[in-house]
């Protein structure tokens, strides 16, 4: 049978049970989270890889990174060749207001450029200024970490296999001339 307010008093008795327990939420800004070593934070930039592509803009989804470069003309190397020429990085920025974080610029560039940072604190005040340029970009490079070590076991690339079995070859052809 139901008494009155039974709902109500077992619904005390658990409010009381849950106050005398120490908490078990983490309040965020004294307390830093624990976060997976390769978590996705923000984009950093190593500008020195970038060859300004425009990969990386083209193939994102929310139209959020901004890529402005001026040609440079380079001398010839020899006086019968051609001067060539290079695009030079003026601008690189992100929008982080609009980013959606999906990732799609750091898996199409081909030069290693874009790399993901744990790094998370970057609020803004203004969402003016959640447009980052590549100065900050560059910041948030150094808290890239390390790629995962390579797993002992595996086969050994294709591309360095090929390699070795050159050097290999050029190292016994110059041995062998020597003797």
């Amino acid at each position: 049978m139901n008494l009155p307010g039974s709902g109500l008093a077992k619904g005390l008795a658990v409010t009381l049970r849950t106050m005398t327990k120490k908490t078990v939420t983490a309040q965020y800004p004294d307390v830093q989270p624990h976060l997976p070593p390769r978590s996705r934070g923000v984009i950093g930039l190593l500008e020195e890889n970038c060859t300004v592509c425009m990969l990386c803009a083209r193939e994102c989804p929310d139209w959020c990174i901004y890529i402005d470069s001026h040609k440079e003309t380079l001398p010839a190397v020899d006086p019968n060749a051609r001067a060539r020429t290079r695009n030079v990085l003026d601008r690189f920025a992100i929008d982080f207001s609009l980013c959606m974080y999906c990732g799609i610029c750091i898996e199409v560039c081909p030069f290693d450029a874009l790399f993901w940072s744990p790094e998370f604190e970057y609020a803004e005040t203004d969402i003016l200024e959640l447009t980052h340029e590549r100065d900050k970009l560059r910041e948030w490079m150094w808290t890239v970490p390390a790629p995962p070590a390579l797993d002992p076991g595996a086969e050994e690339p294709k591309e360095i296999a090929a390699a070795r079995k050159a050097a290999d070859k050029l190292a016994a052809a110059a041995g062998g001339d020597s003797a």
